[in-house]
């Protein structure tokens, strides 16, 4: 027989449920250890009278119910963590628990001791997995604004709640409710914290996280969630003390002491780890499983040390670096299994003790009041912080609703309040459903507010077919990884740069992020002192910086790295576009091609980046496709080496910025360029006139420029359909280093009849998809070119 004594939050809640059988001694829970898994229905014995089959189910469901919750949320743009807590909600007494026999069936008060040890290591874990993703040298990018931001975003909701809490308690006569009243001051300081962690969150998923007034958030949230924990941390350490000055300072000095034992002796083991890893070695298993221990023992010696089970492993995860290499291997590893597996069961475990049939109107509208309370002092600390910093009016608004979300960690600190016995369990639940309902409802209400995509929509005529003939030409190069740099340099050969047109190249490192809740823009000058997340950068910057110097002068390059998500990447680099003024950004094709032209390597995450880019970037975008290395790249840049490009022209406006472009590559020695144009045989419909004209100018203009150049040559071919324009595609078998061609054409064309079908991949356009998937090409170099038009935007 063993025997277990539950946390007393738990019997009570359990207890206050509707039909539950309860037994006499409410701090004792007994289980008989011959039967903890043996059972069978094929022995007349249920399962669920064990405590192992029990909890397998626990997990299966609280999953299940969080994973179609989810499904349900995301059609209305609501993230993960509000479908966590809601499936929660809605797995306890709330709703489906409120079927009879339900309860006792599938929660029975025995099931809380292991529910108690596996929501007690998910959510460990996850304050791990916080830390880790907590880079604490955003510190350093605090400004006098962010700083005054986040300050008031704590100090005007405290201001607010805790003086309508105090006038509350002055203006209560009612002797019954003495108590209650007592606690509001309570209620008022939790509700006017912020989180960093859930800040970033949600501006991740609502994708403004790579935005200006993302970063400001960010910022202003850490400056914020700083001091909240030091509200916090004193409020529970003087409780704990019981109002006792010496053991209020005991707690203090014994929670640095714990802090620097971990520094002293995970410290170590950490950069031992690191060692491992920086060289672009993958972590190994092995060290992986040490890194895990280490996260078991944090949380050991933090409870024996008499601090929060939860506070060891958050420090241990501030101290490793967020993002490559070591932060995205550990996120990479336990972001599913936390997330999905273990923390679902903490959910349901919350869910289980909000009952909002239990909850009486007065005390719901009373908690109510002081959250909406605490939720616009956020709002007006931060909105009238960021308009006197002279931000413009929207985005002050949208800050300050920013500043409101609530997540996880308020959660937790609501049932420390409640284990604690400073509220009860219907001013919990009111709680609970207040954060719930008001961070979904201000996560509907900012898309409404804030679109980061219009900022760009007045940007127009920033294309190569506009710019003037003897200007600088100003390109971004957009690189996922070092297989890119060949390609990519090998484009930029083909430019023609002068004296009177020099190049200007803005190369960007495009880092997916993983294992960070920080993303990162920054101009690298001195590739020597990358940090670690940035290391795997240098041999693409000494790649660019080789190609400018073999030039003389004439091409420079400004190197970048961004590190964020796939969703928000093109913000970044519409950021350099816009501020260095470019006419041109080419970016990486998400899939690579064999020679062919089977795929052999896809990265669907990026997929997400080229699609913005294409749709909403403020000037031209070329589409990069890599179908095999061609010549080396010292031969090219020094001359030794003729290359072959080819422009294919049917005609529409990317076919005109294609022309453009293959302008530029007129008048080099080494660059052998044929247009092919391909005729329709036939009379085109009157809607096609106005479009004809414009391509009979641009090709009269390009003819008169290559007049005597003997490296320049012009063709036409003729045909009548889809059918035709495939054969003249195919005599260009294994002629050409380099195709360019434009991504769209006119619609319902009669030269592309019966080619749209086959087109797989739409970023490329029906001609690019149908050159980068052929296999006739060998390993020619694919450019797919779009014009930035007025309705670039909503295509």
């Amino acid at each position: 027989m063993m025997v277990s004594t539950m946390e007393p939050e738990n019997v009570l809640v359990f207890g206050s449920m509707p039909k539950t059988q309860m037994i006499q001694s409410s701090h004792l829970v007994c289980s008989n250890l011959s039967r903890l898994t043996n059972a069978s229905v094929f022995y007349s014995s249920s399962p669920l009278t064990l405590m192992l089959p029990l909890l397998l189910l626990q997990l299966s469901l609280g999953s299940a119910t969080i994973l179609v919750t989810f499904y349900l949320l995301r059609h209305f743009g609501l993230p993960l963590m509000l479908a966590q807590v809601l499936g929660g909600v809605l797995l306890g007494p709330s709703l489906l628990c409120r079927i009879p026999g339900l309860l006792n069936m599938i929660f029975p008060i025995r099931s809380f001791l292991l529910m108690d040890v596996v929501s007690t290591m998910g959510f460990m874990f996850y304050f791990f997995l916080v830390g880790v993703q907590t880079d604490i040298w955003l510190l350093k990018k605090i400004t006098k604004k962010s700083f005054a931001i986040g300050f008031f975003s704590v100090a005007v909701p405290m201001i607010l709640t805790l003086g309508m809490s105090l006038l509350w308690m002055q203006f209560n006569v009612n002797p019954n409710e003495k108590k209650k009243v007592d606690r509001l001051p309570e209620i008022a300081k939790a509700e006017s914290l912020v989180s960093f962690q859930i800040v970033s969150y949600y501006l991740s998923e609502l994708r403004v996280i790579n935005s200006e007034i993302g970063r400001v958030a960010l910022c202003a949230s850490m400056v914020s969630t700083l001091c909240s924990t030091c509200v916090v941390t004193s409020n529970i350490l003087w409780n704990q003390s019981k109002d006792d000055l010496s053991r209020f300072f005991q707690s203090i000095c014994y929670g640095i002491i714990f802090a620097a034992l971990v520094c002293c002796i995970l410290g170590p083991l950490l950069l031992w780890e690191m060692k491992h890893t920086l060289g672009g070695q993958p972590l190994k298993q092995g060290n992986l499983v040490v890194l895990f221990i280490a996260v078991l023992m944090s949380g050991f010696w933090g409870h024996s040390f008499g601090l929060n089970i939860y506070f060891g492993p958050l420090l241990f995860g501030l101290i490793i670096p967020s993002g490559p290499p070591l932060g995205s291997a550990l996120v990479e590893k336990l972001d599913v299994i936390t997330n999905w597996v273990l923390m679902p069961l903490f959910f349901v475990k919350f869910g289980l003790a909000v009952n909002i049939f239990a909850l009486s109107l007065k005390t719901y509208f009373k908690v109510q009041f002081f959250a909406l309370l605490g939720a616009f002092g956020k709002f007006l600390g931060a909105s009238l912080c960021a308009l006197s910093c002279q931000m413009p009016q929207r985005d002050a608004i949208v800050l300050g609703f920013f500043m409101t979300f609530q997540g996880v960690i308020e959660l937790d600190l609501f049932r420390l309040m409640k284990r604690k016995q400073i509220i009860g369990d219907e001013a919990f639940s009111a709680m609970c459903l207040t954060a719930l309902i008001g961070s979904g409802v201000v996560a509907l209400v900012i898309p409404c507010f804030y679109d980061p995509s219009k900022r760009y929509e007045g940007y127009y005529g920033r294309t190569l077919a506009h710019s003037r003939h003897n200007s600088e030409l100003r390109v971004l190069v957009c690189i996922h990884e070092e297989q890119n740099v060949p390609s990519a340099i090998n484009v930029l050969a083909t430019l023609k740069p002068t004296k009177q047109s020099p190049i200007a190249v803005y190369m960007l490192h495009m880092v997916e992020l993983m294992g960070s809740a920080t993303p990162l823009l920054m101009r690298q000058k001195r590739p020597k002192k990358l940090s670690t997340r940035t290391r795997g950068s240098a041999p693409i910057i000494d790649a660019f910086k080789v190609f400018e110097e073999n030039h003389d002068g004439l091409v420079s390059v400004s190197p970048f790295i961004s590190v964020s998500p796939p969703q928000t990447m093109h913000e970044d680099v519409f950021q350099i576009a816009l501020e260095k003024g470019t006419s041109l950004v080419i970016i990486p094709f998400y899939k690579k091609f064999h020679v062919g032209g089977a795929v052999y390597l896809s990265k669907r995450s990026l997929k997400i980046a080229n699609q913005n880019v294409l749709d909403q970037a403020p000037c031209s975008v070329a589409i990069l496709v890599d179908r095999g290395t061609l010549k080396t790249l010292h031969a090219i840049w020094a001359g030794w080496s003729s290359s072959e490009v080819a422009v294919i022209f049917l005609g529409g406006a990317d076919d005109q910025e294609a022309l453009a472009l293959a302008a530029k590559m007129t008048g080099c020695q080494n660059i052998n360029l044929t247009l092919v144009r391909i005729i329709y045989d036939g009379d085109f419909p009157d809607k096609y006139m106005e479009g004809i004209r414009n391509d009979n100018e641009s090709l009269g203009q390009f003819q008169t420029n290559i007049s005597g150049n003997t490296c320049a040559k012009y063709w036409e071919e003729v045909a009548k359909d889809g059918a035709g324009t495939a054969s003249v595609l195919r005599t260009l078998e294994n002629q050409y280093d380099i195709l360019v061609v434009g991504r769209h054409h006119y619609d319902t064309f009669p030269l592309l009849s019966g080619l749209t079908e086959s087109n797989e991949n739409k970023e490329l356009g029906i001609i690019g998809d149908m050159l980068a998937s052929s296999d006739f090409l060998g390993n020619t170099t694919i450019l797919v070119v779009q014009q930035h038009t007025d309705n670039s935007h909503s295509e």
